[in-house]
């Protein structure tokens, strides 16, 4: 790791160094051990990090997104680190059953039915949608993010040598993962197996081909569902993949045989994540993923956040109901990824006020003497060490506020250290002044009014058209109550 400790003073160090060693100076949770470890890469220096992407058969909510933005500061607090990351998300477009035992009918295709399109032209739509949102919160863009339907040939080679080996098994023209033929199938979980099995819960039906009901679909073929829109030639018959084999073979191909971190929500950790602990382990005949980074749920007073509830509440409904999106994030971070944060539209409303506040602050803060060596580093390295904690960006926030009200530390020193500690937050603390002409600007004002126009008559279609065009300009709208605001991308 490049980045460590730098410029203390010998007392400030050895306090310092009572806390936190600097050889263990990176402790995440780690959901397969169930406690906080110092984290190891296989390769020093290099990190690969796959991320759960999402299933791209609706918009994603902000209990969704709550799971991104830990992500997010995950790899930028590696990257800050030194690592060097390569971090892989995949893109679900088939495969995902209504049902985690493998019954009930494809999500990409329920979802295509229901709006009349192709189930390409949804994926599409709902990526898109996907990755508006995701950008408009400041997340990183993943290194490489691969749609589902792009790897067949990688899951057909895997689900080929998993039946060779006697891993799995075909039956009622399906093939299934044996659980029976792995050692300590539930390691990632803390619960008995009689208390996980998914065909087993009230309500799921059981699965009649299927040797125990705890194994799971590789491979289906027109004998599961007639109509499934996707199908590819197979050794085991024309059909499609399994969802859990989708992420095995997108990690595999693009991180290789050892994987460093694979992310995702608590609600991914059975049975989607258990799967790929299973079929990756007996594919590959040794160890395949060191950290399980998992991020608790987003709830509202009724309960945990979902698409099955309603109208989905995403992030662009929160824009054009007026809120910044990094008021959101912002809330995220003052919550620990690992516990579960209650959203209302009162708390957003109150964080997004503490928000304005705090860039209003930092706005203040003009340039006065020369950079502090002595305080920067003292600073930096307490950042790090909430970081490295981790993941303790509520502390990480509270150690920004202690450092804006430090008198003893210049506004030049302050406003250097913002600006470094806002590559992990990205919270655009420190607003950029960007010089435009008086023609470009009437030009921008001209389309806010066009747009506000076209949302008074509720012509969104519009309204998102001339979003895209200033967008492709290099002009950010900003939606807010007071109005819409605007901001030159560099």
């Amino acid at each position: 790791m490049k980045k460590r400790l730098i410029g203390l003073d010998k007392f400030f160090l050895i306090i310092l160094k009572n806390i936190i060693k600097e050889e263990d100076i990176m402790q995440l949770y780690n959901t397969l051990t169930r406690k906080k470890e110092e984290f190891i890469p296989y390769v020093e220096g290099k990190v690969g990090f796959y991320t759960c992407g999402p299933t791209v058969y609706h918009y994603a909510h902000i209990g969704n997104m709550r799971n991104y933005i830990g992500h997010d500061i995950l790899d930028k607090t590696l990257r800050y680190l030194g690592y060097d990351v390569k971090r892989v998300m995949n893109i679900t477009d088939v495969g995902h059953l209504k049902s985690d035992s493998d019954s009930g009918e494809d999500k990409m295709v329920a979802s295509a039915k229901k709006e009349h399109k192709t189930v390409m032209d949804i994926a599409k739509y709902y990526t898109d949608a996907f990755f508006k949102d995701f950008k408009a919160l400041n997340c990183r863009m993943p290194d490489i993010v691969s749609p589902a339907t792009d790897n067949i040939d990688e899951y057909i080679k895997i689900i080929s040598k998993l039946l060779e080996e006697g891993y799995a098994y075909k039956a009622g023209g399906n093939v299934y993962f044996d659980v029976s033929k792995v050692d300590d199938y539930y390691q990632l979980t803390n619960h008995k197996e009689d208390q996980m099995v998914v065909g087993v819960r009230e309500g799921v039906d059981f699965d009649s081909n299927k040797r125990n009901q705890a194994d799971f679909a590789l491979w289906f073929t027109k004998s599961k569902f007639d109509d499934q829109d996707l199908k590819w030639n197979s050794p085991f018959g024309v059909g499609y993949p399994g969802w859990h084999i989708e992420c095995t073979g997108i990690s595999l191909k693009y991180l290789g045989e050892y994987l460093d971190i694979h992310g995702g929500g608590v609600d991914n950790i059975f049975p989607h994540h258990t799967n790929e602990i299973a079929q990756s382990e007996a594919y590959l005949g040794h160890k395949w993923c060191n950290y399980w980074f998992h991020n608790e749920h987003l709830m509202d007073e009724s309960g945990k956040m979902s698409k099955s509830k309603g109208a989905v509440l995403s992030v662009s409904r929160l824009m054009e109901e007026g809120y910044n999106p990094l008021a959101f994030r912002f809330m995220c971070l003052q919550s620990h990824y690992r516990r579960q944060l209650v959203f209302s539209y009162e708390v957003l409303k109150q964080v997004e006020g503490q928000y304005n506040k705090l860039v209003n602050k930092i706005s203040s803060l003009n340039k006065e003497g020369t950079l502090d060596k002595e305080k920067y580093d003292i600073y930096n390295n307490k950042f790090i060490m909430e970081l490295s904690n981790d993941l303790n960006t509520a502390n990480a926030i509270t150690l920004l506020y202690d450092l804006i009200k430090d008198n003893t530390v210049n506004n030049t020193t302050k406003l250097e250290l913002i600006k470094d500690f806002d590559k992990v937050l990205s919270l655009n603390l420190i607003k950029e002044e960007n010089k435009i002409d008086k023609e470009l600007e009437e030009y921008i004002n001209s389309k806010i009014e066009e747009r506000k126009e076209a949302k008074a008559n509720k012509n969104y279609e519009l309204s998102d058209k001339i979003r895209e065009e200033l967008l492709s300009k290099g002009i950010e709208l900003i939606d807010t109550r007071e109005g819409t605001t605007y901001k030159i991308r560099g």
